[in-house]
């Protein structure tokens, strides 16, 4: 069994390599950005649907919870139990035309006793990890501890909008299964680029979620449910479009970049009928609310006379340092 991670995780590793540079290097080296600023939106929309008491310590470290959103996507391939965290093979556990959670426990222990720990972490344990989080985030709140509280806050938000990914939910996450290679970042990343400013980012206000366990599984049920959406209009799309028009060349830097066509994009996202959006805004209330809730479960503690301490911001890892990233937005905002 343990062979069994140790394989799928290198196999998951040399595939996302490989069609990479079946794409073009530079495409690949950029997916990553535009996936950050997904993330990022996620965070920072999240903090303003927050009550007031909490938003009130959240606004002032904004900065940290937009930047460090993508930390746990920046340590993925630097440390071996990380990747795990980020998706779940749905498909692994059904065949085709069953349910495809009638035999995967929501509950961590039960899932092991029916399919082992290895199985498990093989194929991704997204929805169970956010779970874990929910729970190191009430505790921070619990001992009013700020530095874990923003650390905690900042990378739970990242597993729950990838939980909110359809291609989060299956082993053929970049189409390499079907023939369909990038269409990873041509969801999360290229329609975000393109449309992201179009979407409407008032949905409400967080709420209390009496089981963030039942919260997250739906939200997987949902993202898996869109799945073949995803895959079918892109092959729509990509076959009304024809391949001299589905990629286009554009300036990034000093770099002249092949990338998916607006005229694809717009295609693609039109057929959609709307879905990246309406994952984007459930992910965004979905992170506010687990946030919430975490507070309102350790008892609504009063944050407003918490600092960070000299130890506390020197506790802190290189990539995680507060005053960094504060230095480092504030460098960036004034230009």
């Amino acid at each position: 069994m343990a062979n069994l991670s140790i394989f799928k995780k290198l196999k998951r590793f040399f595939l996302l390599v490989s069609t990479g540079f079946l794409f073009t290097q530079n495409q690949t080296k950029l997916n990553s950005q535009w996936g950050f600023a997904g993330h990022q939106r996620i965070n920072e929309f999240a903090v303003y649907l927050l009550p007031s008491e909490l938003q009130a310590i959240f606004i002032q470290h904004l900065p940290y919870l937009v930047s460090q959103s993508v930390a746990p996507d920046q340590r993925r391939y630097a440390l071996a139990e990380e990747a795990v965290r980020h998706y779940i093979d749905l498909d692994h556990y059904y065949s085709k035309g069953q349910d495809p959670f009638w035999n995967l426990p929501q509950n961590w222990q039960e899932a092991i006793d029916c399919h082992s720990e290895d199985t498990l972490q093989a194929y991704g344990i997204v929805p169970w990890h956010v779970v874990r989080m929910k729970y190191r985030l009430q505790k921070a709140f619990e001992t009013q501890d700020l530095t874990r509280i923003l650390k905690y806050a900042a990378e739970i938000g990242h597993y729950i909008a990838d939980a909110h990914v359809p291609l989060h939910t299956t082993e053929n996450y970049n189409g390499q299964l079907t023939n369909q290679y990038g269409i990873h970042g041509l969801w999360e990343s290229r329609l975000i680029e393109l449309q992201a400013e179009n979407y409407n980012y008032w949905i409400g206000r967080a709420y209390y979620l009496p089981s963030v366990q039942k919260e997250i599984w739906a939200a997987v049920r949902a993202s898996h449910a869109a799945l073949d959406s995803v895959l079918q209009f892109e092959k729509k799309v990509s076959h009304e479009i024809g391949l001299a028009e589905k990629y286009s060349y554009e300036q990034r830097g000093s770099t002249l970049t092949k990338v998916y066509s607006r005229k694809f994009c717009e295609a693609y996202h039109k057929s959609l009928n709307g879905m990246v959006e309406r994952r984007l805004r459930a992910a965004i209330l979905m992170v506010s609310s687990v946030w919430y809730t975490a507070w309102v479960d350790a008892g609504q503690p009063d944050l407003s006379e918490l600092k960070l301490q000299v130890d506390q911001k020197n506790n802190l890892s290189e990539n995680d340092s507060i005053l960094r990233t504060h230095s480092r937005w504030k460098q960036r905002s004034c230009h």
